[in-house]
């Protein structure tokens, strides 16, 4: 494809091990495992390869990062190849040794569950709440750009206000407010977390009433807006992400797709993975489209919507997605949206996904 722009940022998952719990998790079901997860030195090669294609931002995620002792080297990996790298956190074990430790980080991000400690440990399915305190005032004494991020859900919507000011105490200069996106465990759990529609209305005109106060990021859910998201800006247009095994995807959901092999970089390069592999390709564009998509004129705007969310949800990443109204398919967002609220299912080790 000779006018394919180069990806700008990579998500770089270097653990899938997570302190944590939380249902609504959009790790793959199938986790790695850490005996599997890119050294160092791999991760040093991969942002040393994402830089040659263009790549200027990394998020260095998980799971938590944090829970790997090698991260001071991969994070000087991210500085050498001349990658602006984020940490993304849970805040458990962050401490103002260890993020010192961290040269060349040039930002971090702190997730929290809630405004409410109880709410947050309970969204968490364990204490962490105080640990994400205190890991706040550590990243205000390092001085790095500061981020904080919340998953909102049924559970959290209806204390917006309460969680903008708690990033506004905590000294947070950027709060995104990220709608749950019903991929893996999360897709296990959407009973329990989808919101109603009232309180996504209340929330966005809370969000809209105090944008002044805070650089803030808000998406509505597409299960609500009948208009599929341009997930990703375009399948494999932007981004990429590089999973703990190596693994490349054009988006973090991508090993849904099934099909097609999927590159890893301890077998392929990273460009040719990017410009030729056959998952990279196979949605890119809009030659792949079907049904109404083919011919909609927002297909150059929203460019079909999510595939993974369509192969989640039919079977098929080539059907038009189910959040767009014009989908034969949308019922089944629907009947979502209809559906009794359920219990969590948390994240834990033997635990049984909600069917």
């Amino acid at each position: 494809m000779a006018d394919l722009t180069p990806p700008w940022a990579l998500l770089a998952e270097v653990t899938h091990a997570c302190p944590l719990h939380c249902p609504y998790c959009s790790n793959p079901l199938e986790l790695t495992r850490r005996s599997a997860e890119l050294a160092a030195a791999e991760w040093a090669r991969v942002f040393e390869e994402a830089a040659g294609l263009g790549v200027v931002q990394a998020h260095i995620s998980g799971g938590e990062p944090l829970l790997r002792p090698d991260l001071d080297e991969i994070v000087a990996g991210a500085h050498a190849a001349g990658v602006y790298s984020q940490l993304v956190t849970s805040g458990l074990r962050l401490t103002d040794e260890r993020l010192a430790s961290l040269r060349g980080l040039d930002s971090v991000q702190l997730s929290v569950q809630d405004a409410r400690a109880a709410d947050s440990d309970r969204i968490a399915g364990r204490p962490a709440f105080d640990a994400k305190h205190e890991a706040a005032a550590v990243i205000r004494r390092s001085g790095l750009p500061f981020g904080l991020n919340v998953v909102l859900h049924r559970h959290n919507l209806d204390h917006v206000d309460e969680i903008i000011d708690l990033a506004l105490t905590w000294g947070a200069e950027r709060l995104e407010l990220a709608n749950t996106q019903f991929y893996g465990w999360a897709l296990r759990n959407r009973a329990a977390l989808l919101p109603t529609r009232d309180q996504l209305a209340a929330a966005e005109q809370s969000i809209a009433r105090r944008r002044a106060e805070l650089d803030i990021v808000w998406v509505l859910p597409d299960y609500f807006t009948g208009a599929p998201k341009p997930c990703m800006g375009g399948w494999a247009t932007r981004s990429l992400t590089v999973a703990p095994d190596g693994a490349v995807l054009p988006c973090p959901t991508a090993r849904a797709v099934s099909g097609r092999p999927v590159p890893n970089v301890r077998e392929s390069p990273l460009a040719w993975i990017w410009r030729e592999s056959p998952l990279f390709t196979a949605y890119r564009g809009t030659d792949w489209m079907t049904g109404p998509c083919r011919e909609c004129p927002r297909r150059h705007t929203d460019f079909g919507g999510c595939r993974c969310q369509a192969f989640e949800l039919t079977g098929d990443a080539a059907r038009t997605d189910p959040a767009c109204t014009l989908s034969p398919d949308h019922g089944l967002i629907l009947a979502a949206l209809e559906a009794p609220a359920a219990g969590f299912v948390y994240r834990r080790p033997g635990a049984v996904p909600a069917t």
